[in-house]
């Protein structure tokens, strides 16, 4: 038995999430039945994580187990071949039976991308939320800095996490400035063009970031204090928070591992 494990780009416009659900049309679907066209088995993936509708990936990771002889270089273009357009795999290698995507992942990324434009672009709107409103991108800043560390983030899931715990760690999180040309930011507009959120920490809740970046944005309009995102941390109570931020503009951006070097 072999263990395979594949990094995932994909467009999630069009999929209802990356898990498998009941008569619904997901990447894990896919992505399943490109290996049983290729290799005849029945397999499960297993993914670092679940992606809601609508939500992207750069960096998705998957492992699944398999008896196939195919040459581990062939994988990712054989799948690829029997993938739709909007999903890709990356890479491909075998790893220990013991390696596991979700349970082995030691730290994830995660980018919100916001477009502070009059104006959407429209060849991006699947993939920027458009916020026209001027955003204080210095407090916004100062907001994410009480969000790194061990903490509850009980304010920040959704309601319908099952969870045990909702302590995770942050160990990073700031906003990046998109430089392009064809999006000159105006100082004197207020607006700040597109703006990137990452966040990396060794676990998200269900709608963790996406609750983030609402309530971020909150603070960017003035409707709350750099300090409240602290005193939000402490309430430890999602009715407190703002709003789940739409799932378009999320993506998953990378998943570390300590893997050997190939």
């Amino acid at each position: 038995m072999r263990n395979i494990f594949l990094v995932l780009s994909y467009d999630g416009t069009s999929y209802n999430g990356f898990q498998c659900q009941p008569f619904k049309n997901t990447v894990q679907d896919k992505l399943q039945e490109a290996i049983f066209k290729l290799t005849g088995d029945q397999i499960v993936v297993e993914g670092s994580g679940r992606t809601d509708a609508g939500v992207h990936a750069r960096g998705q990771v998957v492992n699944f187990q398999t008896s196939s002889n195919i040459p581990i270089e062939r994988w990712r273009m054989a799948i690829n071949s029997r993938l739709p357009r909007d999903i890709i795999v990356l890479e491909a290698r075998e790893v220990p039976l013991s390696f596991h995507a979700r349970r082995s992942a030691k730290r994830k990324t995660y980018r919100y991308t916001i477009s502070n434009t009059r104006v959407p672009d429209v060849f991006q709107r699947n993939y920027q939320y458009h916020h026209p409103v001027p955003l204080h991108v210095t407090e916004m800043e100062l907001a994410l800095q009480y969000l790194i560390g061990e903490h509850d983030f009980s304010s920040f899931c959704s309601g319908r996490s099952t969870k045990q715990s909702h302590v995770r760690t942050i160990y990073h999180a700031y906003l990046e400035r998109e430089a392009a040309s064809e999006n000159p930011i105006d100082p004197s507009d207020g607006r700040c063009g597109v703006l990137h959120l990452y966040i990396t920490g060794n676990g998200f809740l269900y709608n963790m970031v996406r609750v983030i970046a609402g309530t971020l944005i909150q603070v960017g309009e003035g409707k709350r204090t750099a300090m409240d995102m602290k005193l939000l941390l402490d309430a430890k109570d999602r009715l407190k928070a703002g709003p789940t931020a739409m799932a378009h503009g999320l993506t998953l951006w990378d998943v570390e591992y300590d893997l050997p070097a190939e």
